[in-house]
């Protein structure tokens, strides 16, 4: 979904509760939070610890129930760190943590970000890189949560409140040249702690139909970040665009893991993820062990994303930059692709930024078409991060897959447009995961959309998508397409010289394409499915997507 907004106005849900919140300014720092009302300083700095800018104000007050209510207010500049912590000093019996904030919206000139504040949480666990402390986030999209042991806002954890300084993690996403001033308010209720529930995650594993083809959406939205629909929702939109698995992917939390209760079946796997939204651009960490929470405060010249990318293949995910020429602030995906396990290169209905992706996710086919490595056991991850007795990270086939995904978040965003396609053993996480980082899968823009794509040889020999026919260099081989459910379409054969061949599919959008090779003329060969150009094909470029598939490899690597 091309709408990648975060942030609201605060529109979202309410709790019901609102703090009362009050301006003042202090450049660029906040001040600690006390059950007795007294500010102390308070650093605001890209990590904690780091040098404040100055002193804030707090102001609070004690209800007739003993909640104690109190207000911090700063000011940020534009060049503020990525992240400035408020430090919340809880004392023993406290029941439930609330937190409410506001900031202002000066008028900018056109083109000129204004201002923008994301908001999140850690215990008295502690901020320190990796997230022990974690429990929760939501970004821009709400002004207020709470946390209390029986539950929490969606977003934010359920669990004790502990005694001990916690940290309101305040991110200024932009700020206007006027400079950003914010309020935080934070209700500490006492009482007695409930018991916290136990989380039920999704099974591995569904029915499925044995070896086959399945059709999954990897990268969703619900309320528990910045989504409008709930996770009831999304399961009905998914069984109704035919999907046969889903990956939950919320912004920078893993709370909604356990919010889909009854609502996976024989029928749909549902996969735990996150939407890993650095300031650099977003990855998806694609099934993950549910329960796993993978950190983002960092930027690529920190030069420590090879250990978070390791912390996702520990825990059994992939690795999966997600619309990586996003025109978003913060979108662009800015940390190489070394550590990549597959791509996103299709991301909602087709735009332009797609198409760049593909170009430049074809041009990483020809260097590595020399490099193919069977997918077939495992190596151990050796990468930065790793650790002994760490999780095997199974082979990958030496190229990068490419995948496509909704990234729907509300209604009029099409779950399942696009989805993935992918050869499975089962219908299984584990099996899901391995068929994608084989590269074993194509994407379609609806489950109407059915396709098959091999090359064979003289000899019988045949080559799907994702592998290599192993044919000598100046064998004839054959590469074969057929297609169902697109009308008005064309087909297209790219290989790594580009476009060698190209027909219409008759109006039924039911058709067969063949053209014939050599592995010395071509190193690989992928298919499209292309719906008409909107201005007739007068620009020379090609119409939006309605098809597309990963490359067969020729030739004897």
């Amino acid at each position: 979904m091309k709408d990648r907004n975060v942030h609201s106005d605060g529109d979202a849900e309410a709790l019901g509760r609102r703090g009362l919140l009050r301006a003042s300014a202090a450049t660029g720092a906040a001040a600690a939070l006390t059950a007795a009302g007294a500010a102390s300083p308070a650093s605001a700095a890209g990590a904690p610890g780091g040098a404040g800018a100055g002193a804030a104000s707090a102001s609070g007050d004690t209800g007739r129930d003993g909640a104690e209510t109190r207000t911090v207010r700063g000011r940020l500049e534009p060049g503020a760190p990525d992240y400035v912590y408020v430090p919340v000093e809880v004392p023993k019996g406290i029941r439930e943590l609330a937190v409410s904030y506001r900031y202002d919206k000066p008028s900018v000139p056109a083109g000129t970000p204004g201002n923008a504040l994301d908001i999140g949480i850690f215990d008295e666990r502690g901020t320190a890189p990796g997230g022990r402390g974690f429990r929760g986030w939501s970004g821009g999209f709400r002004t207020e949560f709470a946390i209390s042991a029986e539950r929490a806002t969606p977003g934010y954890l359920p669990g004790p409140v502990r005694s001990g300084t916690w940290q309101v993690v305040l991110a200024p996403y932009t700020v206007a040249p006027q400079g950003l001033e914010y309020e935080v308010t934070v209700t500490l209720r006492p009482g007695p702690r409930g018991e916290t529930p136990r989380p039920v995650y999704p099974p591995g594993r569904a029915k499925g139909r044995g070896r086959a083809w399945y059709r999954g959406d990897c990268h969703l939205h619900t309320v528990y970040s910045d989504g409008r629909r709930t996770p009831a929702e999304v399961a009905a939109a998914a069984r109704a665009a035919g999907l046969d698995f889903i990956t939950t992917t919320e912004h920078n939390t893993h709370s909604g893991h356990a919010a889909w209760e009854g609502l996976w079946g024989d029928d749909l796997l549902i996969m735990a993820g996150e939407e890993v939204t650095t300031r650099n651009g977003h990855v998806l960490a694609l099934g993950t062990d549910p329960g796993t929470f993978v950190d983002w405060r960092y930027r690529a010249r920190d030069n420590v994303f090879g250990r978070y990318a390791a912390r996702i293949r520990r825990a059994g995910g992939l690795v999966v930059p997600a619309h990586p020429h996003a025109t978003c602030i913060g979108c662009n995906w800015k940390f190489g692709l070394g550590e990549a396990d597959a791509l996103e290169v299709w991301n909602g209905p087709f735009t332009a930024d797609d198409e760049v992706t593909i170009a430049a996710w074809d041009n990483t086919l020809a260097a590595a078409a020399h490099a193919f490595v069977p997918h077939a056991g495992s190596r151990t991850d050796t990468g930065p991060g790793s650790r002994p007795g760490s999780r095997p990270r199974p082979a990958g086939p030496g190229w990068l897959p490419a995948i496509g995904n909704s990234d729907a978040h509300r209604e009029g965003q099409d779950v399942g447009l696009p989805q993935t396609v992918v050869l499975a053993e089962d219908l299984s996480r584990e099996a899901v995961l391995d068929g994608i980082r084989a590269g074993r899968c194509w994407i379609a823009e609806s489950s109407e959309v059915g396709l098959s794509f091999s090359v064979t040889d003289g000899r019988g020999r045949r080559a799907g998508i994702g592998e290599r026919l192993r044919a000598a260099p100046d064998a004839e081989v054959t590469a074969a397409l057929k297609v169902s459910g697109a009308p008005g379409c064309s087909v297209r054969f790219i290989t790594d010289q580009g476009q060698l061949y190209a027909a219409e599919l008759p109006a039924s959008g039911t058709g067969t394409a063949e053209w014939r090779t050599t592995p010395r003329y071509a190193a690989y060969v992928r298919a499209e499915v292309r719906h008409p150009a909107a201005d007739g094909g007068a620009s020379g470029l090609p119409g939006p997507m309605a098809a597309m598939t990963n490359p067969v490899f020729l030739g004897r690597d």
